[in-house]
Order: structure tokens, then C-alpha cells, then sequence
């Protein structure tokens, strides 16, 4: 059983090597689920011995509808992961009418050759979720990550069983999305390959001074002065689950 940390900075890499995490998926800005991470963090991270690193490819926040000139940045980027020394890459791509875009998706595939293709929980938002465990197997990619088209792996756990039957070794399935030492153990039992999660907790940052008047994200409900950090403890609980 692989684990696999959801990490936002150099320091939760590191934390995550040091734990014995097999693989981070690198990405950036939490608040829009994860985008293509600075080439200058992607080298840093890939300079951490003993730890697998696979880059999230997203250009924007939002759906994973793309134009023409967005799919050209994300062929960019998979060649500007490459060149950093990740080992992996991350990436997800729809149809308007909720199918994955397998042509896309295998140009990408194409693109990554060398590093493993994980495709992500774009997967969840499809019209049809058998089809595209199909559709992302006919692409090429190694790997799935799905949280069983649910908001929470352990709501989607019926899905994420028929995906693992759906597979049937022809790509690794990896549950993610609310993964926790609760529920890791019941997830893993499903039969996936892997386990994702973000063991996520936040810290009041140093600033003293706060200027109450502005939110430079523009949404007042999220606390910019909130740093996210591991959780050491919930990843040590969640490796020990899994007889790590």
C-alpha cells in the first residue's frame, strides 16, 4: 500500500520524507484545489532524496474544461516538470458533457513519457464514472485518483471498490479526498493501490499587524494570515494503520 501526501511547500515535503511517505503530488494554491506549483519549488523538492514527486498540471482553479491555449501551457508545464526532476505528473481533462477527454489525455500521456500519469479527481465529475475509469485505462495513464465521485473518499467507497474491480490491475487506484486515520484502514480494504491525503492543519502566521480592511484573495471568510502545515501526528497514525 502506497501513500501519497497532498503537499502545498518545500517544508511539507520534506515532513513528508522524513515520515516515510512514499510520494507527494506538489501542487499550489489550496483555495483553488491545487495548481501547477512555481519551477522553482518543483526543483527544490525534487533535490529531496528518497521521496517520488508527482506535479500537479492545472493552470487555472475551476473545471477542467480547457481551451486550446490552456492545453498548450499544460503540455508546457509537463515538460517544465520534467526538466525539474519530477518523477511524476498530475493532471485532469473533461469534455463539456461530463466525459474524459481521451484524446487530450493521451497527448499528455505522450508528453509525460518517462514520468508516471496520475489522473486526478476530475475523474469524480463525470457524467458517468465507469466510463471513465475506461476512458482514463484507453488513455494510458498509470494511475487514478478518485475520492468514488463524492465530495469524501469514505462516502465514495462503494465507487472506489467498483473502480478497483473496474481496473482489475490495468491501472493503480488511489482513494483520496478526506482521508484520515478514522477511515484509512476501511478505505484501504477496498483493494486500491494507494492512499492520498493532506493531513492538513493551520497555524496562526507572524504577523502582528492586520490590516482589517482587505483581502488581497478578495474572500473574507478565508484567513490569509493562516499557514498550512502537516499534521505529523494524523500521518504517523494513518502509516501505523497501514502496518507502515
Amino acid at each position: 500500500m502506497k501513500v501519497e501526501l497532498c503537499a502545498y511547500s518545500v517544508d511539507a515535503c520534506r515532513v513528508a520524507q522524513r515520515l516515510g511517505v512514499d510520494r507527494v503530488e506538489l501542487c499550489a494554491s489550496p483555495s483553488d484545489g491545487g495548481v501547477t506549483p512555481s519551477m522553482a519549488t518543483i526543483e527544490r523538492v525534487a533535490d529531496i532524496e528518497g521521496l517520488d514527486l508527482s506535479v500537479m498540471i492545472r493552470p487555472r482553479g475551476g473545471d477542467f474544461l480547457y481551451s486550446d491555449d490552456e492545453f498548450c501551457t499544460m503540455l508546457r508545464d509537463v515538460e517544465y516538470a520534467r526538466r525539474a526532476g519530477a518523477t511524476g505528473v498530475v493532471f485532469g481533462i473533461l469534455t463539456a458533457d461530463g466525459r474524459v477527454d481521451v484524446e487530450r489525455t493521451r497527448q499528455l500521456v505522450e508528453a509525460s513519457e518517462g514520468m508516471e500519469t496520475t489522473f486526478h479527481r476530475a475523474v469524480d465529475m463525470t457524467e458517468d464514472y465507469a466510463k471513465a475509469v475506461e476512458d482514463v485505462i484507453a488513455a494510458g495513464c498509470c494511475r487514478i485518483l478518485t475520492s468514488g465521485g463524492y465530495d469524501k473518499a469514505i462516502d465514495g467507497i462503494d465507487n472506489i471498490r467498483r473502480a478497483v474491480d473496474i481496473a482489475a490491475g490495468r491501472v493503480e487506484i488511489m482513494a483520496g479526498s478526506g482521508v484520515l486515520s478514522s477511515n484509512a484502514a476501511e478505505l484501504a480494504a477496498t483493494g486500491v493501490d494507494a492512499l492520498h491525503f493532506s493531513a492538513k492543519r493551520m497555524v496562526a502566521g507572524g504577523m502582528r499587524y492586520r490590516n482589517p480592511r482587505i483581502s488581497m484573495g478578495g474572500v473574507s471568510s478565508v484567513d490569509e494570515f493562516a499557514l498550512r502545515m502537516v499534521d505529523e501526528e494524523e500521518v504517523i497514525a494513518i502509516l501505523k494503520l497501514l502496518n507502515r
